[in-house]
């Protein structure tokens, strides 16, 4: 049985299910994730204005072209989470139990992510919660605080959240 289960994984093996993929449009989310800042998407077509995440290059809203890149507050609110204690795919199955969420950000949209430092007993839809960032993929799990004081290091950085 065990080897039905090593052969089942082998092609996972190595596989990097965590890592973004950067393009040209992305890299400015990332590059800004690196530094300690997250960033959403703004409509500034007349009558719209309408900030959303996960960023893309026209407004979800109204259709428009005419998006800019805007630093968050990093300020969200619980939505909805569930907590996985069980994932076969790496690296996610070295992190288990984990805290997948769903969050308001106070700009508008919402936002996939991860909430940490917060016992499963704690969690309340409503809850205030902090952008923090973690590098993954580099040397070390550094930790940014959402100050953009944070060193360039290998690897990527992610936004997470924590209670407020």
């Amino acid at each position: 049985m065990g080897s039905e289960r090593g052969a089942a994984s082998a092609p996972y093996a190595g596989a990097g299910f965590d890592v973004p993929e950067a393009d040209a449009f992305s890299r400015a989310y990332w590059d800004a994730a690196a530094r300690g800042y997250l960033l959403v998407r703004r409509c500034r077509a007349d009558g719209c204005g309408v900030a959303h995440h996960y960023p893309r290059e026209f407004c979800p809203r109204c259709w428009s072209e005419d998006v800019v890149w805007e630093q968050a507050s990093g300020r969200a609110v619980l939505y909805t989470w569930s907590v996985v204690h069980r994932n076969d795919l790496p690296p996610f199955g070295e992190r288990v139990p984990y805290v997948a969420a769903v969050v308001d950000l106070a700009e508008g949209p919402r936002m996939m992510t991860e909430v940490i430092d917060c016992a499963e007993g704690d969690l309340r839809i409503g809850m205030a919660l902090r952008v923090r960032f973690r590098r993954q993929g580099g040397r070390g799990g550094q930790w940014g605080q959402g100050d953009g004081r944070e060193r360039e290091a290998p690897g990527f950085t992610v936004p997470v959240f924590r209670p407020a």
